[in-house]
């Protein structure tokens, strides 16, 4: 964990002209800590080994994006470069105001034509020095060992109904169409909730292109029950097969979720208690009809 001290040193020898704004914690974050700096900032600092590429993605093509998307995000008005200080690159980004979707639930059937209007927003071909991502917008069977995640439901009523999911997503046929600008990674700590409803999205270090339905699958993963058939009728263009692709991708997110949840709750390093519940409520809506 990085200290105040370290980021108010960062600022003062890079952006002095924001080094005495104030400084707060925020709580949350996996391979980026975030501090609030002002009103309107934060300082993002990267603290696992895949974290100064993740930020150079952010810091590459969010700045192109983020003008033609309809809801706040994080975007870079600032980057720091490695120093004695400190060895990676970091950023200085516009906050995003809101409370996380693990802690504040999306409840808000008006959430589903902004979801849906972002992703429409999002989802044009991207260009060909787009990044690629090993593990979005891929094929669903291209996933390595995503077999092994269904260990973690075993016991589970609904592990058969899952794995029926899963199977008719990877024979799915495959998304036929140019690669799609995705978010990536579209789960309820990289979404912002205000009164309910979608305020923001966040994280966009696994922005990519690809298959549209791995973000599609946030039908499921962000939006209340009984709310994913009304989405995909305000997005307006997604066949069987991405629909069912969309839900495999969402059962894959819930197991992981749940998984990453439990080491919380048993206290392992790592573990996000909020996720494994968010987890169970996305496998519960992505099995069920609607």
């Amino acid at each position: 964990m990085f200290e105040q001290d370290l980021v108010r040193a960062l600022l003062r020898d890079q952006h002095p002209d924001l080094a005495d704004l104030e400084l707060r914690d925020v709580d949350g974050g996996w391979d980026n800590q975030q501090f609030r700096l002002g009103e309107d900032l934060a300082v993002r600092l990267p603290r696992t080994e895949r974290a100064p590429a993740l930020l150079h993605t952010e810091q590459t093509w969010l700045p192109v994006l983020a003008e033609h998307l309809p809801l706040p995000t994080p975007t870079p008005v600032r980057i720091g470069k490695p120093s004695n200080l400190f060895q990676h690159t970091w950023t200085i980004a516009r906050w995003v105001e809101g409370s996380p979707a693990d802690h504040a639930p999306i409840t808000r059937i008006e959430a589903v034509e902004t979801l849906a209007g972002f992703l429409r927003a999002l989802h044009h071909q991207a260009p060909p020095d787009a990044p690629a991502n090993p593990s979005r917008g891929i094929p669903l069977a291209g996933l390595p060992q995503a077999d092994g995640w269904f260990e973690v439901i075993a016991d589970h009523a609904d592990a058969d109904a899952a794995w029926e999911v899963w199977e008719k997503a990877v024979a799915a046929p495959a998304w036929p169409g140019p690669p799609l600008w995705l978010h990536g990674d579209l789960h309820p700590a990289n979404v912002v909730v205000q009164d309910g409803t979608l305020a923001g999205v966040i994280d966009f270090g696994e922005m990519c292109a690809g298959d549209p339905a791995t973000d599609l699958s946030a039908a499921w993963i962000l939006l209340p029950t009984g709310a994913a058939t009304p989405f995909f009728d305000a997005y307006g263009h997604a066949d069987e097969a991405t629909l069912a692709r969309a839900r495999g991708w969402a059962v894959l997110r819930a197991l992981t979720l749940i998984a990453i949840g439990r080491n919380g709750r048993l206290g392992l390093p790592g573990g996000k208690p909020t996720w494994e519940p968010a987890g169970y409520a996305t496998l519960e809506r992505a099995l069920s009809p609607n």
